[in-house]
């Protein structure tokens, strides 16, 4: 099985050998490409490492150190897509970012997870499933996204939240397990407009 073809049944959701070497030799790649990233201050230079590392980058990508991935190739990501410090991707099944999405820092997405049987744990049996976040969604500081959850569009995460269930668009969402908290509403507009308040 070539590396395409065991990306492509790893994203069936069928267990895997997370101890395959095709894999341990993508993940090497993946650990030099994110050291390159996580020293560049050029910002042209670094969205360029960015597009090399992720399978799609949209407009002006941008990456605080140190960020982490396992793989890269299964990241898409649109516009305008913001990740501050340490922030980590395992990215086994697709990662799927819409526009303008905000990363607190020590965000971590998730889609892979071992097994649950030791024996099969040991011998590197992993299982992954996707995660999906649309547009001009915001992760708080320290938010985890478990394997197979959907994060609507305009959703705001609260700091410290574990997503282990989809979520609807424009919602206000918190806590372990995160839960909606309320909806986002016209009252929550402040009247900001990109002008000094000073």
């Amino acid at each position: 099985m070539n590396l395409t073809e065991k990306f492509a049944y790893m994203s069936s959701g069928q267990p895997y050998n997370d101890l395959d070497p095709l894999l341990i030799a993508e993940r090497n790649k993946s650990t030099a490409l994110t050291n390159k990233i996580n020293v560049e201050t050029d910002p042209e230079k670094k969205a360029e490492l960015i597009r090399e590392l992720f399978g799609s980058a949209g407009k002006d990508p941008d990456i605080n150190p140190n960020f982490r991935c396992e793989f890269g190739r299964n990241i898409n990501v649109g516009n305008y897509f913001y990740a501050n410090y340490d922030c980590v991707i395992l990215d086994g099944a697709k990662v799927t970012i819409g526009d303008r999405v905000l990363f607190a820092p020590k965000v971590g997405l998730y889609t892979s997870n071992h097994l649950i049987d030791a024996k099969e744990r040991e011998l590197g049996g992993c299982v992954a499933k996707p995660i999906t976040i649309g547009n001009r969604c915001w992760l708080g500081a320290n938010v985890s996204a478990l394997p197979g959850v959907t994060i609507g569009s305009g959703t705001i995460i609260g700091a410290g939240s574990v997503v282990t269930r989809s979520l609807p668009s424009n919602v206000i969402a918190v806590g372990n397990p995160c839960k909606v908290l309320r909806k986002v509403t016209p009252a929550d507009k402040t009247g900001f407009v990109g002008k000094d308040f000073i």
